[in-house]
């Protein structure tokens, strides 16, 4: 009797631990996902998209030497002719186009979620080169998603740009520590923003008065025209 008592404490025990452990986890893997995504009120793209690093980057291609066009073949299958296109002068020798192919796949993958949820999102993450590549993956592997980018050639990425056309812009993010200022060729402060500080979730704009010879902004993510 007493043998089966104290076998049956230790497996209560044992199932207690387990129970503790696997809670524990469940508490910390939250948490860790909670921090990770970024807030409702931040255009920047969920960071659960963005693919492994791999290499090379789709948006550079290589300075050595590469697999010349009639040889991009894959080991398995064929590529279309857009593939094949994308993949011209961009695979370095000896390594499996399908890999460097791939690069690109994700590029449009990452665009088509990040659109789905938030297009202004995609567009600013194509302004800003978050998405690598974006450029000549969508007009030749995801055509589909040509909207985005042409709004995104529209914009620029925050910080310093030089003689800006005037006009209006709205900023690609809601956080309230987005400012901005446009300087004349004197140096002169021109315009200046947000007037008031905003509070999350406020839509920030900036007019680009004429003659701005300089405009900058910090905390904006990414412009487009209003």
């Amino acid at each position: 009797m007493y043998r089966r008592s104290a076998a049956a404490a230790v497996l209560l025990a044992a199932a207690l631990t387990l129970t503790a452990c696997s809670s524990g986890g469940d508490k910390a893997e939250s948490a860790a996902d909670a921090k990770a995504k970024p807030p409702a009120s931040s255009a920047i793209p969920d960071p659960a998209d963005t693919p492994a690093t791999t290499d090379p980057s789709p948006e550079a291609k290589p300075s050595g030497p590469v697999v010349p066009d009639n040889k991009l073949t894959p080991k398995t299958g064929s590529f279309t002719a857009q593939e094949k296109k994308y993949l011209s002068g961009r695979v370095p020798e000896k390594m499996d186009p399908a890999a460097v192919l791939q690069t690109g796949q994700e590029s449009c993958q990452r665009v088509q979620r990040t659109a789905k949820r938030d297009k202004d999102a995609a567009t600013g993450a194509v302004i800003t080169g978050e998405i690598a590549g974006a450029k000549d993956a969508i007009n030749l592997l995801c055509p589909e998603q040509k909207p985005i980018l042409a709004a995104a050639e529209k914009g620029f990425p925050e910080g310093p740009r030089t003689s800006p056309a005037a006009g209006t812009y709205r900023a690609l993010t809601q956080a309230p520590n987005c400012t901005w200022e446009a300087k004349g060729k004197d140096g002169s402060i021109l315009a200046s923003g947000p007037e008031t500080p905003p509070k999350a979730g406020d839509k920030i704009t900036a007019a680009i008065p004429a003659g701005t010879a300089e405009f900058n902004s910090t905390g904006c993510y990414a412009w487009l025209p209003a």
